[in-house]
C-alpha cells in the first residue's frame, strides 16, 4: 500500500475530502520524524514503537580499493511492532 492508497482509503473510510485526509496523514509522519529527530522514541499502544536503536562502529571494507574503512557509531529509526499486531499478522496472513 502507498501513502497515495492509504489517504484515499482513509478519507474513504471517514467521508472526509482527500486533500484533507492526506494533510493530517503528513501531519503525523512529520510528528514522528521530528520526536525522533530530537532523540524521543514514539509508542503507539496496540500498534508499535518508532524507537532510536545505536548501531556499534565496525570495520568495513571498500571492495573497489580493497582497503578497510571504519565505520563509527550511529543511529538509526526502527519500528517494533507489537505484540498483538505481531500475532495478528502471524494468524490472518497467508504465507506466499
Amino acid at each position: 500500500m502507498t501513502k497515495a492508497e492509504l489517504v484515499s482509503t482513509i478519507s474513504n473510510k471517514l467521508g472526509t475530502e482527500k486533500n484533507e485526509t492526506q494533510k493530517v496523514v503528513e501531519a503525523f509522519m512529520q510528528e514522528i520524524r521530528t520526536s525522533m529527530y530530537n532523540g524521543d522514541n514514539v509508542y503507539l499502544r496496540g500498534f508499535g514503537s518508532f524507537v532510536i536503536k545505536t548501531r556499534a562502529a565496525k570495520t568495513g571494507r571498500n571492495i573497489s580499493k580493497n582497503t578497510a574503512i571504519e565505520i563509527p557509531a550511529h543511529n538509526i529509526p526502527a519500528f517494533k511492532p507489537s505484540k498483538t499486531f505481531v500475532e495478528k499478522v502471524k494468524t490472518k496472513v497467508a504465507i506466499k
